[in-house]
């Protein structure tokens, strides 16, 4: 019986048209608002993920505490830009390929989870995604010069940003020249130093900003933070959970003290 209605089904017009106008629609929805496709998944969005997934600043900047879900809305902004932008090229870059590779598992995953999902999958490999309209997810090494070669970048996601060389970064941004596509820096902070503090402390108004720590998240027990706390230290707390700069530990001279020995009016001893 089960068989037959849906052999009606499936050769019915009139069912498969309407099927088909649902289809679209849901697409269409889901084009707009990256939150339904995240839900579709399976994943209910903290407040502040809904926030970036819906944000339209060509950059931004998630300064965020382990475990607090940056990788998450990072991997659907990944893949809702493949899937719902024709012929998108969307860039994943970390300090090491097996950093990027681990968000790569991430999108893989969730394209699973929502497979059903046109356009269709057409080539995988351990690194790369290609879709049926044309769109492409990479992972990338952590190598400036094994990098180039890439333009007309829709979205670039720099994973672990504060362990990224900085010469890597300024390899990876006039690849958003042209295209004017969007960069995602997220990371949770390695002291005063390298652009991923540059851009959050002196990046200006182009950037779009979101700081959650460890105890902003829900999944994260105020118990096992403060047993946390006693294993190890104030000085990696702060850092790790609570996304705080502070001086690296070798450092002689505080970043603010050397920031203020510079001067555009002092004349440099030599050329």
């Amino acid at each position: 019986m089960l068989s037959q209605k849906l052999n009606n089904y499936s050769s019915n017009p009139i069912l498969i048209a309407a099927a088909k106008r649902a289809a679209e629609k849901r697409f269409e929805l889901e084009r707009q608002d990256p939150v339904l496709m995240a839900e579709r998944a399976g994943i209910v969005p903290d407040p502040w993920q809904a926030d970036v997934l819906r944000s339209k600043a060509r950059q931004l900047i998630l300064l965020c505490s382990r475990q607090a879900g940056k990788s998450t809305v990072s991997s659907v902004l990944a893949l809702h830009a493949a899937l719902y932008t024709a012929g998108a090229l969307v860039l994943l870059v970390s300090p090491s390929l097996r950093q990027s590779q681990e968000l790569f598992r991430k999108i893989k995953d969730l394209l699973n989870a929502v497979r059903s999902t046109l356009p269709q999958l057409t080539e995988e490999s351990n690194l790369r995604l290609e879709f049926s309209n044309g769109s492409r997810i990479v992972a990338l090494p952590g190598k400036e010069a094994t990098i180039r070669g890439f333009s007309g970048v829709t979205l670039l996601i720099e994973d672990e940003a504060s362990r990224v060389p900085d010469e890597l970064y300024q390899a990876i941004r006039p690849m958003l020249a042209v295209s004017g596509g969007r960069i995602v820096l997220l990371s949770t902070p390695f002291g005063k130093r390298g652009h991923f503090y540059q851009e959050w402390a002196e990046g200006g108004d182009d950037w779009h900003r979101v700081k959650i720590t460890a105890e902003q998240c829900p999944r994260i027990s105020t118990e096992w933070l403060e047993r946390e706390r006693h294993m190890i230290g104030d000085w990696w707390y702060s850092q790790e959970h609570l996304c705080e700069f502070v001086e690296t530990e070798d450092s002689v001279f505080s970043y603010e003290d050397i920031h203020r020995a510079i001067s555009p009016d002092v004349q440099p001893l030599f050329d």
